[in-house]
Parts: C-alpha cells; structure tokens; sequence
C-alpha cells in the first residue's frame, strides 16, 4: 500500500462508481468526463494497493475490497456535506442549509405548509429535504434534524416527542359504492386490500396484533407510502392512512374503528452539536409547532 494518503476526490468518485454502478454514470453524476473517473479509481488502487472493480463487458462490479471500503467513503461523503451546511451558516443570523430528513408521508403530506411559512420568516434560509422510511443515523452528519415514526435511541441527539398519530383502515367512497363496506375485520379478505410489498419485522408485528390482519392478502402491493395513499384516494381498494390526512378528504371513510387503529408517536431530533446553530433551531422550533398542530 502507498503511504501517501489518497486525495478526497479519489473517495469521491470511488463512492459514485459503486453508487451508479458504472464509470459512464459515476461521470455523469459529478459533471465529470469517463476517463477523469477512470483515473481517479486507478489512482485510488495504486494508493491502497488493491483492486477496486472488476471490469467486464457488463460495466463493473465491485470487489470485497471495495465493499469493505464503501461505510467510510459514505462516511466522508457525509462529514464533507455536513461542513458545507455548516459553513453556510455561520453568524447569528437564520440562513445556510439544513438538511431533513422525514419519513415519505410526512415529508410530502405535512411538512412543505410548515417550510413555506418558515422560508417566509427567514428568506436566507435553504432546507434540504431528504424523504426514506429508513431510520437515519444523524451521528453519521447525514441529515441536521430527522422527523421520526420511531423513537430515537442514539446518544448525543436532542429528542422532542411531539405526540402521536392515529392510523385507521380508509377507503373512497367510489370504492365503498362498488364493493360495500366492510362491517368486520374478517370481511375485509372479500374486498382489494392496498398495503406493503415487502413485510418487515414490524409489518409482521402489526398483522399479529390485529386479528384478523394475520392472514389477508394484499391486492396492491408496494413499499411507498405515498404510492398507497395516492391508490385509496383513486379508488383502488382499502388501505391504511393517517386519520389527520384523511380528514381533509371528507370522501374517505374510515372503517371498523372499533376494531382496528393503529398509533404511531411522532420524534424531532438532531446532534446535539447543532442546538446553539441558529438556522438549525429555528427549523427545529418550527417543525416542532407545525408538526403538534398534525398530531393527535
């Protein structure tokens, strides 16, 4: 192995190369030419001593080497986004970028009304909003605040509990019209049932603690919130929605309350570093009040 250090913009292209999955597209994504990414990844190998890629016809394929590499070229990419962010809002004034990170729901359904009042109290403030389902690590620097349906278990995060949200069976009315409406939880296996591709833990969870969810079978299947919601607002079928997203559609109708809710809490959280940055605890402070006026 080379005992010279190997220059960030190596990692950089490195860390896009696995991320696009070719050369051509690792160029594309950093306004680079093919061959300046070529020479990077050679450089990079001659540095660490190892091969990185396997060429074939195909494109390339990472080795484990490479594998092994990718958590700390993810890691750098972060802290490098995380020091911009944190140079653009240096002073005591509300601007810079922060970076959010929210579950799909939340961030496309409740959080855009929060931020475009915030942007109008403090103009010079630019928000990054990242949308996953995934728990992010914001020890890793990779979001400033996270908005959690989980509760945070990390040390060196501030936490606020906002409250929680109901989630209960909902259907369009066109669909009701069509195919009746359900009076019990074991009815529903006779009507299109909206939900989940893939069952995690917690999907599993759920089906267990609701009888009569165990065994159904779900007729459209997908992993996007938003992809469900968007299906039972057009009549697909029965799926599963926030009570205070389906109020403001008064042809959604819930059904069999009493047998079936679901409750969710609702988390703000962010590195306890950023607490005395001001552009940070302005939109921690204004997501906390936008988002207890969405909870139960």
């Amino acid at each position: 192995m080379n005992t010279k250090e190997p220059d960030w913009s190596l990692y950089r292209s490195f860390l896009a190369v696995l991320q696009e999955g070719s050369l051509s597209g690792a160029a594309r994504a950093l306004g680079l030419t093919q061959p300046t990414i070529t020479r990077h990844i050679e450089a990079l190998e001659t540095c660490i001593g190892f091969e990185l890629f396997v060429r074939s016809q195909q494109g390339v394929s990472p080795t484990e080497g490479a594998l092994a590499l990718k958590p700390y070229a993810e890691s750098l990419a972060a802290t490098t986004a995380a020091m911009v962010r944190a140079a653009s809002g240096q002073g005591k004034a509300v601007k810079g970028t922060v970076r959010i990170t929210a579950a799909e729901i939340i961030g496309v359904e409740v959080l855009p009304p929060i931020l475009a009042s915030l942007r109008k109290r403090h103009p010079q403030l630019e928000v990054e909003l990242a949308l996953s389902n995934a728990v992010e690590n914001l020890l890793r620097r990779t979001a400033d605040i996270a908005v959690r349906m989980v509760e945070p278990a990390q040390e060196a995060l501030v936490i606020k509990r906002i409250g929680t949200v109901t989630v209960g069976l909902y259907a369009h009315r066109r669909y009701l019209e069509r195919a009746g409406r359900p009076r019990t939880l074991d009815a529903l296996e006779h009507h299109t049932l909206i939900g989940f591709d893939r069952e995690t833990p917690e999907i599993r969870s759920m089906r267990r603690r609701v009888q009569g969810l165990d065994s159904v079978r779900f007729a459209f299947r997908t992993d996007s919130d938003i992809a469900q919601l968007m299906a039972i607002r057009a009549g697909l079928g029965i799926g599963f929605c926030q009570v205070a997203l389906a109020r403001r559609d008064p042809k959604l109708e819930r059904l069999v309350p009493g047998a079936f809710q679901l409750r969710f809490g609702v988390w703000l959280a962010m590195h306890e570093n950023l607490r005395s940055t001001p552009r940070c605890r302005a939109v921690f402070e204004a997501l906390g009040a936008g988002l207890r006026a969405h909870v139960d």
